[in-house]
């Protein structure tokens, strides 16, 4: 949703680059390049005047006068307004001192209340939480199923008395749900609301009968990201007619504009709480503006990429596999390597992962283009081995590569192409395991490979000399020869040239790494 105002600050800061100190000229240029994309990025017209101010201000100060690299400082700037625009702070839900919370959710048809109810609820579960949906869209044909089958689909309970399309009264409804998570103890009650295709008064009286009902501690207004600034005035209406306490921004995975997401928290004073980025029960979590900045700068996301990974891998496996690996690449097999890509496949899509890291909006067009069926590919041919070949890889020969093509379907070349990519994974693991460092790349604090090594490889690489008598020449080379022959095996077969963590082929245009490359087959 963010590519596009990205790709406008990310040329606009490439100008200051270089530059020793910055005069109001450049200051304004800058400034005038900013408010151009945030305005094609659909941000209220308010939210970008008070922003622009207010980088243009702090960019003339001393800050940015007395700074080493001006440009740099610039950036700084810009993601500190961003972070402020988007809300400032992480905003938490409150819950009552005396059980069952009550969050009400409201907003507009379509904005996928229904959906992210049952999102919400298996999020809370995540926390500990007992969560229960409550139906109260009877209005909205088929609506109360639907709840339904996402809060069968989330794990969760669901209080649904009335059939719907029409039937029932939706404040009773909401006013009994309270009653029967008392007695059940439900720790938190979702209740969701009717929506309209437009804002009208039987909306409101609806919403606010409901709300006088439950005395709710949390009103949550949910917004579809991708209506731009129209969302902006749905909420005010909201926020004049019933009130709430937070917004919820879905459909943020979208391709649309996300002025949304910059004009809402600046134009109502109420901040974004979560964000819903997937079709998916799981594509939900709080929202933070620190992060959200950083993505938008091409900084990387790392604190998500690393909850993420908390959430999905185990400690001890990760010890035991660390353990394995320290001892040497031949205890790493097949089966840790298939085991280790289902976890990180657990995580989510993999274009969305490597989105995460740092730099990786330069590449984005690589990344979106992707093949996920990559992995299950991969799959296909590891479960095709032999428990033996997948301990020991170097079994696999010619006639066995031929057998593990036909029956996961590939070419035999995959087959071949996986085992090489493979031994080079493994020896990479390996040497980092060890602390190492990763090959190709300079010494690193607390990585292996310091100053000393260097120096160390460099002595090594002049040459050792020679001896004067023919036989132990000819012993020297033949052992030589047969440690060459021995790394081949272990390493797999040297692919184009260069460093695998570089640019393959030199001058070619650019590719996806090759250390995602080995992963992703």
């Amino acid at each position: 949703m963010f590519d596009t105002l990205s790709d406008r600050l990310a040329n606009t800061f490439k100008t200051l680059r270089g530059r020793g100190r910055l005069s109001e000229a450049d200051i304004d240029a800058t400034a005038r390049e900013i408010r151009i994309a945030l305005l094609e990025a659909d941000v209220a017209l308010p939210a970008v005047r008070a922003f622009i101010a207010n980088v243009k201000e702090r960019a003339s100060g001393a800050e940015v006068s007395q700074a080493l690299n001006p440009a740099q400082q610039v950036i700084k700037i810009v993601n500190d307004e961003l972070i402020t625009i988007l809300g400032g702070e992480t905003r938490r839900l409150r819950f009552a001192k005396q059980p069952p919370t009550v969050i009400m959710l409201a907003g507009l048809q379509g904005a996928g209340k229904t959906t992210l109810a049952g999102k919400l609820g298996k999020w809370l579960q995540g926390q500990g939480h007992t969560p229960l949906l409550v139906a109260c869209d009877l209005q909205r044909p088929n609506a109360v199923n639907q709840l339904s089958v996402v809060a069968e689909r989330a794990g969760v309970a669901v209080y649904a008395p009335e059939p719907g399309n029409g039937v029932g009264d939706p404040v009773k409804v909401a006013r009994d749900s309270i009653e029967f998570a008392t007695s059940r103890q439900y720790d938190i009650v979702i209740v969701d609301t009717a929506g309209r295709l437009g804002v009208d008064q039987e909306l409101m009286r609806q919403a606010a009968d409901i709300r006088d009902a439950t005395h709710p501690d949390e009103i949550l207004f949910v917004v579809d990201a991708m209506i731009g600034q129209d969302a902006v005035n749905t909420a005010e209406a909201f926020r004049d007619g019933v009130g709430f306490d937070g917004v919820v921004l879905s459909k943020l995975d979208g391709d649309a504009r996300g002025g949304a997401a910059l004009s809402i928290a600046h134009v109502t004073g109420k901040q974004i709480m979560f964000a819903s980025n997937g079709e998916k029960l799981d594509d939900f979590d709080a929202f933070h503006p620190d992060r959200m900045a950083s993505r938008i700068l091409g900084m990387g996301d790392m604190l998500s990429l690393i909850e993420k990974a908390e959430q999905t891998f185990s400690q001890a496996e990760a010890e035991k596999m660390a353990a394995k690996l320290a001892k040497g690449p031949k205890e790493f097999t097949l089966d840790d390597f298939l085991a280790q890509m289902e976890q990180v496949r657990k995580m989510g899509s993999i274009s969305k992962l490597l989105g995460m890291l740092p730099g990786m909006g330069q590449i984005k067009d690589q990344i979106n283009n992707l093949d996920e069926r990559d992995v299950d590919r991969t799959a296909a041919i590891i479960k095709s081995m032999t428990p033996g070949e997948r301990a020991d890889p170097h079994l696999i020969n010619g006639s066995r590569r031929a057998r593990i093509a036909k029956g996961s379907g590939v070419e035999v070349s995959a087959v071949k192409s996986l085992v090489e990519r493979f031994f080079e994974a493994r020896k990479m693991m390996s040497r980092m395991a060890q602390g190492g460092g990763m090959p190709g790349m300079p010494g690193m604090p607390g990585m292996g490979g310091g100053p000393g090594r260097q120096k160390k490889q460099q002595k090594q690489a002049k040459g050792k000399r020679q001896s004067g008598n023919p036989m132990k020449r000819k012993a020297d080379a033949a052992a030589a020869a047969a440690r060459r022959e021995e790394q081949h095996q272990d390493g797999g077969a040297e692919q184009g040239g260069g460093s695998p963590f570089g640019l393959p082929g030199g001058g070619k245009d650019f590719e996806l790494p090759d250390e995602f490359k080995k992963f992703m087959g």
